[in-house]
């Protein structure tokens, strides 16, 4: 009589939650939405946060203006109006026969988060109101156990859905911890584990899930981040080794006398950063494999003067460059800059844009493929229309040697990889005027070498930046009116095309209306923004361009690269909808010339955190700086979104908080690669599937091989 076969431990990982212990199938549909869906899924859903019960202060021995925590129940609350607009919100917080005043200042909204009997956890800088303990504005968090005494714990704190709460979700994790946890397979070898102070995995995740301290939570909390970012840092890393040593690409050697005669075309000292980019540039183009480098620049840098010497320096050689731009009315530019500064040469220059006719496009492609064109500058329309070529077989640029792409973080993985289809491997250059926050670019970039511009040009006049107040907006008009009466245009900025059912939020539409029928009656003003069509754009910018319209009321469609030196002043409505990163390259658009710039910032929140951060951006000119600000602020999936490079994102690393774990793993991927460039060593063998399972496809490292 045959028994039946034991699973193994793979397989009874693999076990469907239903039949988890406190799930069954109709909490288990409630955690598809989680997409915790087998029990190892369970294992590896990590908490959001943690509270930290270990290290509470009973209110007896409260220090005043010291910083700390206590815990206790919510025993009233009282709501009251304070005048007009304003209000007191006071919770009284009992802990055993002690008790303790919260008060929020006009943030009624708190009132929903606190309910009476509920157990909190509260932290801020107490003072003695008379003979009573208070707490302005503390960070509250309800305690998310319905044990009697969770004091002295540390609590995990998971993501939710609807239908489970976090007593439910703790204990189902605690659970699946006690049956599954021994039987998940270490990836790290035994040495590697104790070289690195990692703890080995089936230590670490009961740890993670259910501290026995704040101590041996970060120490398993490491070895999970340290794990994932070295996932990471490898998959870029092979990638790297690949692209040099299994790709050929033409050598574009910058002689002495090709660099002269390019250097000879612009009419003005390049900065030292400058000089530095064409260095580390002209090197990567005279190897023989392809360069991969990313150039990021601080707005008014000089960035497109480092990409037209590396296309000249293409053309040199014979080969064909391609320039593409997020934008038509940037494509444009850049062809309208390079055509003037080549006027006198023999390279030719075309353009591929999606308001052409498939005539046009056809025409521009075929001169490209017999080499009767140099460079070509476009937008999506030129990867669409390469694209097609190379899947019908057809060889479109045959002596295609650089692709250059301006701000690179506009365009998603795939359209990146349909231009390298397109020739033998050309170098490869992508540009920037966002700053971008080092961890960010050890991840997202991980894989490109970087040349970075911070110097702008000699003579560039700076930009007075203003957060302006409700009170002082007619006076901010009649200033921005004076500077249109002295010769200069202006810009204004709205973050809406159609009006929004929120008050706060200006639409361009009504800004429009308003501006056109009462400050700016006196002027030309015309509208722009992205549901124009591209002949519409391109005949608004020329006449802004040409002076003939002096006020130009626009979304953020003119954020990148728009260049009218002549442009000096610009307002933004709701300046609070706008990321810092943006807010910088808006006000890159009035520092073109030689005049000084001003900017006026209007915002609709008058929220503690928003006037800080709006602040922060008025007295800082360091796109760097506020980059990093912005990161902190905003997380780099909303920076430079994530799910357009098509990278899975991070379960349990935190790029602002473990930027040393982050360089560590890139350190050791580096050292691991350069030993073992595809990870053949036996003892790397579930690591390189790790590697390939989760980065194979976003960053075409193949199949696990």
């Amino acid at each position: 009589m045959s028994t039946a076969r034991e699973k193994t431990p793979a397989e009874q990982l693999m076990t469907p939650v239903q039949f988890v212990r406190g799930v069954g199938p109709q909490r288990a549909e409630m955690l598809e939405r989680l997409k915790v869906r087998t029990a190892r899924d369970v294992l590896f859903f990590f908490p959001r946060d943690y509270q930290d019960l270990s290290e509470v202060t009973p209110i007896s021995e409260l220090k005043e203006g010291e910083a700390t925590t206590i815990s206790g129940v919510v025993d009233e609350i009282e709501l009251r109006s304070t005048g007009p607009g304003r209000s007191m919100l006071g919770v009284l917080i009992r802990q055993e026969n002690q008790f303790i005043r919260l008060v929020w200042f006009n943030q009624p909204y708190m009132q929903q988060r606190v309910s009476q009997g509920m157990r909190v956890l509260v932290s801020g800088s107490p003072t003695l109101n008379g003979f009573r303990w208070e707490m302005r504005h503390p960070r509250l968090e309800k305690i998310h156990e319905q044990q009697d005494s969770p004091a002295g714990r540390v609590l995990p704190v998971y993501p939710l859905t609807e239908g489970v709460n976090q007593g439910q979700m703790q204990k189902i994790v605690h659970g699946v911890v006690s049956e599954y946890a021994t039987l998940v397979d270490e990836v790290f070898p035994t040495d590697y584990l104790g070289q690195h102070n990692l703890s080995p995995i089936q230590t670490a995740l009961p740890q993670l899930h259910k501290p026995d301290s704040v101590e041996s939570l970060e120490h398993a909390r490491y070895r999970f981040v340290y794990q994932e970012l070295l996932v990471l840092q490898l998959a870029l890393a092979i990638r790297r080794q690949r692209l040099t040593q299994s790709q050929l690409a033409p050598q574009l050697t910058a002689t002495g006398k090709i660099d002269a005669r390019i250097k000879r075309l612009f009419p003005f000292e390049l900065t030292d950063d400058q000089k530095q980019a064409i260095e580390e540039i002209g090197n990567d183009l005279g190897r023989s494999y392809p360069m991969n480098r990313l150039l990021q620049g601080d707005v008014g840098t000089g960035k497109t003067v480092i990409a037209e010497y590396a296309m000249l320096l293409t053309v040199a050689h014979g080969s064909q460059a391609v320039l593409m731009a997020p934008t038509e009315i940037l494509a444009r530019q850049h062809a309208e800059t390079l055509q003037r500064d080549l006027a006198e040469s023999r390279v030719r220059i075309a353009m591929l844009t999606g308001s052409q006719t498939a005539k046009q496009r056809r025409d521009v492609l075929a001169a490209a493929a017999s080499g009767e064109v140099d460079i070509i500058i476009g937008t999506h329309a030129l990867s669409n229309a390469l694209n097609k070529e190379v899947e019908s077989g057809g060889l479109t640029m045959p002596k295609l040697g650089l692709v250059i792409i301006d701000e690179q973080h506009k365009f998603g993985v795939q359209q990146r990889a349909m231009l390298k289809q397109a020739g033998v491997d050309p170098h490869y250059l992508v540009m920037t005027a966002t700053p971008i926050p080092r961890t960010v670019s050890m991840t997202m970039f991980g894989d490109l070498d970087v040349s970075t511009l911070k110097q702008g040009p000699p003579g560039r006049q700076p930009v007075n930046s203003y957060l302006i107040p409700d009170e002082k907006r007619d006076s901010w008009w009649e200033f921005f009116c004076k500077k249109i009466r002295e010769g200069r245009q202006g810009f204004v900025v709205a973050p809406l095309v159609q009006e929004a059912g929120d008050e706060s939020v200006v639409s361009t539409d009504e800004l429009f209306e308003t501006l056109s029928n009462g400050p700016l009656e006196d002027f030309k003003v015309e509208l722009l923004h992205g549901r124009l069509s591209a002949v519409e754009k391109n005949e608004i910018m020329d006449q802004f361009r040409r002076g003939k319209i002096q006020v130009l009321v626009a979304t953020s469609v003119i954020e990148v690269g728009v260049d009218v030196p002549n442009a000096t002043v610009m307002a933004i409505e709701s300046a609070e909808r706008f990321g810092l990163a943006q807010l910088h390259q808006l006000r890159g658009r009035i520092c073109r010339g030689q005049h000084p710039g001003f900017l006026g910032l209007f915002s609709g929140e008058a929220g503690e955190t928003t006037l800080e951060r709006l602040t922060a951006f008025s007295t800082t000119s360091d796109g760097f700086e506020l980059a990093e600000l912005d990161f902190k602020i905003r997380g780099p999936g909303d920076l430079l979104g994530t799910q357009q490079h098509g990278m899975p994102p991070m379960r349990i690393a935190d790029l602002i908080r473990d930027t040393e774990i982050l360089e560590t793993a890139r350190h050791d991927a580096q050292q691991i690669v350069a030993a073992d460039p595809e990870l053949d060593d036996k003892e790397f063998e579930k690591l390189k599937r790790m590697v390939m399972v989760r980065y194979g496809s976003a960053l075409e490292l193949g199949d696990v091989g």
